[in-house]
């Protein structure tokens, strides 16, 4: 077996070569004609016979993904961002000194440039036949083999470029996280919300509950916090006037990795003036089966062996409520709290003293329902005791006027009816602060500015924040978020400074 080093400088000498008799430039002077998948749309229907006397011009470009040469004509498989396309190259066609830089210098992931006219071969395969050929780079490290690809999976999310060029499933995942991204936009486009941008580097950490990425900005010698979610801003909007506001923007939240969790990840939140969670809910529901509609048809979405069928509507349970369901107890012992902390030891789940009846029930809802609730499900009436942000239901102020979206056994999207009462919320503020003093990592700061707003005045607001990481997870049939990730957080290489250069 070959050394791949030895493969390395054979191509680097391959390289040098090439460079001799292009001056010394990479080719930067061909354009494309055509994609290799408009071209198979173009010549469906179309025989060997018929293309043979239509002589269709082609241009092409891309990697070459498969090479056999036969002496004086070889056949090569470009594959571009659309799809892949066979080119024939005969010696007599390009010329003898175009046709031994083939033999002599071209290698599979080699990007190069074919010319020429379409025709089908003998069993039918649409092909370019080549009539000028161009060599524009020359790969330096060879490929994955082919029929193995690239198995390791840590280089798969590490080294991600070369996970495109070899799999057509990354590049389909890629391909429906666009997809449902355009689709949320133009959804909410539709709706007559305003797309903004919000900072991203805050001076108090808030918006949600969880521990913040800390950084310095040296001419203000200030500590600034990565936020963590951009709803205190995105608030102030509506305050100013803007009733209807969304932004698609990453958030970073100092936890740790897992198949559900990557510190740098995308979310979607709005704020829609004058309506309530009863509203979010439903204007929920409409997004998913909009997203449906533009990424799989309007037809059930498979995840991991499940059928989930977004035109049907979502259940709704109180949270009280799912845990009576998944457990030995009733609605009526799942409000007690000395009940919940029996239910909680017998699951081995650590109870913190300070805890109140609401932290308690969360803890049962995450150890014995969160995971099995897979077909999409409203889960309501969450406690006032974990929701410092919502708004208390008037029936009943233990609880909030907040839902989460569970799909597939994971949160996917979190709203609520909005607190837009200073004290109430100065209150909740104060209580978080106090939280932190105690050593809470995760728990807000008092932002002074953000009570001022309100004494301004917010109006009846819900907003909401969806995961599109966990979204795009649910559509492409992708256990973990690494998947979806064009570039998921690594530890850094084993022999590589942290300055990014070789150690």
């Amino acid at each position: 077996m070959t050394d791949e080093n030895d493969i390395i400088a054979n191509r680097r000498e391959k390289a040098g070569r090439w460079l001799q008799t292009t001056g010394g430039v990479y080719p930067n002077a061909f354009r494309r004609g055509a994609h290799a998948r408009e071209l198979h749309e173009l010549a469906e229907g179309r025989d060997k016979e018929t293309l043979e006397s239509q002589a269709i011009e082609a241009a092409v470009c891309g990697r070459v993904m498969l090479r056999r040469v036969m002496g004086k004509a070889s056949f090569i498989t470009l594959q571009d961002v659309t799809g892949q396309i066979q080119c024939y190259i005969r010696k007599d066609d390009v010329g003898e000194a175009a046709y031994e830089q083939f033999n002599d210098l071209w290698d599979l992931g080699d990007i190069v440039a074919v010319s020429g006219t379409l025709m089908r071969t003998n069993k039918g395969e649409l092909t370019v036949h080549a009539s000028r050929i161009e060599l524009l780079n020359k790969t330096l490290k060879p490929l994955p083999e082919k029929y193995h690809g690239l198995t390791d999976t840590e280089t798969k999310y590490r080294q991600r470029y070369l996970d495109l060029i070899m799999s057509e499933e990354s590049r389909r995942v890629f391909r429906i996280r666009s997809r449902i991204v355009a689709a949320i936009r133009e959804f909410f486009l539709e709706q007559d919300f305003m797309e903004v941008e919000t900072p991203m580097m805050h001076v108090i950490p808030g918006g949600a509950t969880a521990r913040p990425f800390i950084t310095h900005h040296n001419t203000l010698d200030l500590d600034l916090y990565l936020r963590v979610a951009p709803e205190l801003f995105l608030k102030r909007l509506v305050v100013g006037g803007f009733e209807r506001v969304f932004e698609i923007n990453r958030n970073f939240r100092n936890e740790g990795l897992s198949t559900r969790h990557n510190p740098e990840f995308t979310m979607l939140e709005f704020y829609w003036a004058y309506h309530d969670y009863e509203d979010l809910i439903e204007l929920t529901q409409k997004m998913l089966t909009h997203i449906a509609a533009r990424v799989a048809d309007g037809q059930p979405v498979s995840w991991q062996g499940v059928e989930i069928d977004f035109s049907q509507p979502a259940e709704r349970v109180t949270m009280a409520e799912s845990v009576a369901r998944f457990t030995d107890l009733s609605v009526e012992d799942v409000h007690d709290a000395g009940t919940l902390t029996a239910l909680l030891e017998r699951l081995n789940v650590p109870v913190e003293a300070d805890w109140g009846w609401g932290k308690r029930l969360n803890a049962a809802f995450e150890a014995q329902v969160e995971e099995r609730l897979t077909q999409p499900t409203f889960v309501t009436q969450y406690p006032t005791e974990i929701s410092p942000l919502s708004r208390r239901n008037d029936a009943n102020p233990l609880v909030t006027d907040r839902f989460e979206l569970f799909i597939g056994g994971r949160e996917i999207a979190n709203g609520f009816s909005e607190l837009n009462d200073p004290a109430d919320q100065a209150e909740r503020f104060r209580a978080q602060v106090a939280a932190r003093a105690q050593g809470d990592a995760e728990a807000m700061g008092y932002d002074e500015d953000y009570i001022r707003a309100l004494e301004y005045g917010l109006p009846p607001t819900a907003g909401e924040g969806v995961g599109i990481d966990r979204l795009v997870m649910l559509f492409a049939d992708a256990a973990s978020i690494r998947d979806v990730l064009l570039f998921p957080l690594m530890r850094p290489e084993s022999g590589t400074a942290p300055d990014g250069g070789d150690g």
